[in-house]
């Protein structure tokens, strides 16, 4: 006990001094214990081995032994490439970052009584952002009598409704807030379906300019992003 509460402070004294603990899995050698729980290359289950027999599989199999189970008694551990499988999973990571949606609100402030012109540019925008798969938030500002004409901010909301109508929806119903009439319009499309289609058109257009198909440009991109990852590795190997 007095052994095991030493080890804590000493690895908490490591921490505050400016050191970390590693979350890499220990492997091969690195593996102290005198028998685990082993799993074979395909997941079954060989059963508990001593150590020395479970490295003497992996080097048969001309893999690594991973321990997956630390806190098991024994340590679980599994045969397989360990390099193949950061590999993997840094891709899935990288994947899964790609496709991740944020939930954002964009804004747009109108005047009730606004110029034709300038509608035209404010719903151009309203159109962008609901393309991209976020809400915006319409506010329409009174300013001195116009205040007593809420009607007019009404319609205008209406009319913007609807001329976007074909790519968003009135999620929040026009509502006067103070001195201001607030309404919000949810995209149809989700943020994941907008970002995928903004990337296939991305590709399509580096395909045209460069003579390639599609297909080739998204396997390229992926080659430099995994490149781009390996190296940032092994520039800082901790990380």
């Amino acid at each position: 006990m007095k052994q095991t509460y030493a080890s804590v402070r000493q690895a908490v004294a490591w921490c505050y001094r400016g050191g970390s603990i590693s979350a890499e899995p220990r492997i091969n050698d690195r593996i102290r214990v005198p028998e685990v729980r082993l799993v074979g290359p395909s997941g079954e289950q060989v059963g508990i081995v001593p150590l020395a027999k479970a490295l003497e599989l992996a080097q048969e199999y001309d893999l690594d032994l991973v321990e997956v189970a630390a806190n098991a008694r024994p340590p679980v551990c599994k045969l397989m490439d360990y390099g193949k499988f950061k590999y993997e999973s840094a891709m899935k990571a990288r994947e899964a970052r790609k496709n991740q949606a944020h939930t954002v609100i964009k804004e747009m402030k109108l005047r009730p009584k606004i110029d034709p012109h300038d509608y035209d540019t404010k719903k151009g925008h309203v159109v962008r952002f609901l393309k991209q798969g976020d809400k915006v938030k319409i506010t329409i500002m009174f300013r001195g009598r116009e205040q007593s004409r809420p009607e007019l901010g009404f319609r205008l909301l209406q009319r913007l409704a609807s001329d976007v109508e074909e790519l968003g929806f009135i999620e929040s119903n026009p509502k006067q807030d103070g001195r201001n009439m607030i309404m919000v319009l949810g995209p149809h499309k989700k943020k994941t379906e907008a970002m995928a289609e903004a990337r296939e058109a991305q590709a399509a257009r580096k395909a045209e300019r460069q003579g390639l198909s599609p297909d080739e440009v998204a396997e390229d991109a992926q080659a430099e992003d995994a490149s781009a990852e390996a190296s940032a590795e092994a520039e800082n190997p901790e990380a």
